[in-house]
């Protein structure tokens, strides 16, 4: 899938996710500053991911773990800081939650930060349980 705003391009395709545009973004994230590049990599591989651009540059980035039934999980969704406050996060958001493998009973994210965001699409606050593996 694809979705365009002006001069800005939301694809589906795993094959244009640029790894080290979203590893050294990720990076610079509280949720993932520690997770190596072959981390990521795996992680896209194995994932519905978003790219966002402007023209042929990375801006954004958003990826789902999904069963394509009942379950969801959103992730990684960033924008670059350049680009931030102009309504882009709330487009990635939208664009992801279109996809067909978030047309599911439950869709899970987590963040510290930007519940007003995710409270536009009827996201609630939920208390869950969670394992980490040590060194993660």
């Amino acid at each position: 899938m694809e979705w365009t705003r002006g001069d800005y391009r939301v694809t589906d395709s795993n094959e244009r996710a640029d790894i080290d545009f979203i590893a050294e973004s990720l990076g610079t994230t509280y949720w993932a500053n520690n997770r190596p590049k072959e981390i990521v990599e795996k992680s896209v591989r194995n994932s519905i991911v978003l790219s966002m651009y402007d023209g042929d540059r990375p801006i954004g980035f958003s990826r789902v773990v999904s069963d394509h039934a009942t379950f969801a999980w959103i992730c990684d969704v960033f924008v670059h800081p350049d680009y931030r406050g102009e309504g882009l996060g709330v487009w990635l958001v939208d664009c992801t939650l279109a996809l067909p493998c978030c047309d599911v009973r439950l869709n899970l994210l987590g963040t510290k930060d930007a519940h007003t965001l995710y409270e536009k699409f009827g996201f609630e606050s939920y208390q869950a349980m969670i394992k980490r593996k040590p060194g993660c």
